[in-house]
């Protein structure tokens, strides 16, 4: 799987099969795929000026078009799977490990002040149910499970459930099992 290129791993987890280029384009008429796409463009041509700037006026007329508010800046692991085209915010200086799921309405920010000033860490295998919330410098761990419209402003141990609004965590060996699909 090394000779992929990181578009192609983000695709794979949608069809479950290594794309061609033409095949990937074709995949592109899916918003969420046309945006993982386009963001990747724009993060792998980051230091490159004129394609640079290209690039993110392109990601920019996006972001605008589909309502997801994610930068060049974010380091995102492989296999990122958008589940539903919808409002999403993603803070340029969070980190989001492999094989991560994000539904609709997610909102991933930083915190301004107190203990917790800064962006999240995001684990591998994490599933990140629509509307749920993660601020702050808070740490998700591997195979993290976040149950739609749960709050989480603490760190979360790896092989957990999250749920609810004060959140609380329940130790899961398999958390996401059935939840990632198609890993790489």
């Amino acid at each position: 799987m090394s000779g992929y290129s990181i578009i192609q791993k983000d695709f794979y987890r949608e069809s479950e099969q290594w794309l061609s280029t033409i095949q990937i384009w074709k995949k592109c008429i899916n918003p969420n795929l046309h945006f993982v796409y386009i963001l990747r463009m724009a993060q792998k041509y980051q230091k490159k000026t004129f394609l640079n700037i290209f690039w993110k006026m392109v990601l920019r007329h996006y972001q605008i078009k589909y309502g997801f508010q994610i930068y060049p800046e974010t380091k995102i692991g492989e296999g990122f799977y958008l589940g539903h085209w919808g409002s999403l915010v993603i803070n340029p200086d969070t980190i989001i490990g492999k094989n991560c799921n994000i539904a609709q309405g997610v909102t991933i920010g930083q915190q301004n002040r107190g203990k917790n000033e800064g962006s999240p860490v995001i684990g591998d295998e994490v599933w990140i149910g629509a509307n749920a919330v993660i601020v702050g410098a808070v740490t998700i761990g591997n195979n993290v499970l976040i149950v739609p419209n749960s709050y989480v402003n603490f760190d979360v141990p790896s092989n957990s459930v999250v749920l609810g609004n004060p959140a609380k965590i329940i130790p899961t060996a398999n958390a996401t099992d059935g939840y990632i699909n198609r890993k790489v």
